[in-house]
């Protein structure tokens, strides 16, 4: 994702000034490419950016590149502004605002709906969390990122949006599997019952942009089952701190640490469907998607 948002501002028209990656070859790559400075250190960019923006897989990660203290983004910080997409905890967010302001940088969530084709397009939904004008001075390179955006709140609240958006997303790509998988059971064609869903109540998002996978058990990774199980694990804790009983959120999160517990974690959220087909699993699974890249490759030759 952040490597396609780079490269997405610097079509825009702006200068990308410093590229830092976990992985370090990665890193190299996209600063090559972009025409910015690899950095070996987190405070290598905060020294050659005025705005960072930050992408990172959960709150251990957040916390690790804004510590307080050492190899961290707010070293030198005062002045600058971190625009942080992740999605993690609310409290996380809460947590590195108030990080920030004592390094006198000022900082703003906004959170990311849609994934890697969007990124690179420019046509991400975001929703956006923090302090009101901190959002108004980064609006519009935001605009060169998304074709839509929406200002929820103080920090903590657009993560808060962000959270009930992946618990539904992964309830609805959940509840589709099954649906799919106990259709072909009974055996209609899954194109002519796609079609049935995509006019009926059973329509929805992710009918569209997974339901031709599960058919075809073409699981490459734009969301992983393994984000999928970490984000709805999100929205239970919020719902537990609220009070609520949030039993389909229960049993979603179970079908994805499942996937995570037999070695499916890496495949594309839509590889749920390999626990709710006859005759899948895990080692078919992995076959499957060798034989899917075969196929991806031979067509980019022609």
């Amino acid at each position: 994702m952040g490597a396609n948002m780079a490269t997405r501002l610097k079509d825009c028209g702006y200068k990308v000034t410093a590229i830092y990656d976990a992985n370090d070859q990665t890193a190299a790559e996209v600063a090559q490419s972009v025409g910015g400075l690899h950095c070996k250190r987190l405070d290598e960019v905060t020294a050659n950016a005025d705005v960072i923006i930050t992408v990172v897989t959960d709150d251990t990660s957040m916390n690790q590149i804004f510590k307080a203290t050492g190899n961290s983004l707010l070293k030198g910080a005062k002045g600058r502004i971190f625009i942080n997409c992740a999605t993690v905890s609310p409290a996380t967010h809460v947590k590195v605002e108030e990080r920030a302001k004592k390094a006198g940088a000022k900082t703003l969530e906004a959170c990311m709906a849609s994934s890697i084709t969007q990124a690179r397009e420019g046509t991400l939904y975001l929703m956006c969390g923090g302090d009101r004008r901190t959002y108004q001075r980064v609006e519009p390179l935001l605009k060169h990122l998304s074709n839509s955006m929406r200002y929820i709140g103080p920090a903590g609240k657009a993560a808060e949006v962000k959270a009930l958006v992946n618990m539904v997303m992964n309830i609805n790509t959940a509840g589709l599997a099954e649906g799919l998988g106990l259709g072909e059971a009974l055996g209609h064609d899954l194109n002519m019952l796609r079609e049935v869903f995509s006019q009926t109540g059973a329509n929805s998002r992710v009918l569209e942009t997974d339901g031709e996978d599960m058919q075809k058990r073409d699981h490459d990774c734009y969301f992983s089952a393994a984000h999928a199980a970490k984000d709805s694990g999100i929205a239970l804790k919020l719902g537990k701190s609220a009070k609520l009983n949030l039993p389909l959120a229960e049993a979603t999160l179970g079908q994805y640490a499942k996937m995570e517990s037999i070695g499916l974690g890496h495949l594309d959220k839509s590889g749920v469907a390999e626990l709710t087909f006859k005759g899948r699993g895990p080692a078919k699974a992995k076959k499957a998607k060798k034989t899917t890249r075969k196929k991806k490759s031979a067509t980019s030759k022609k």
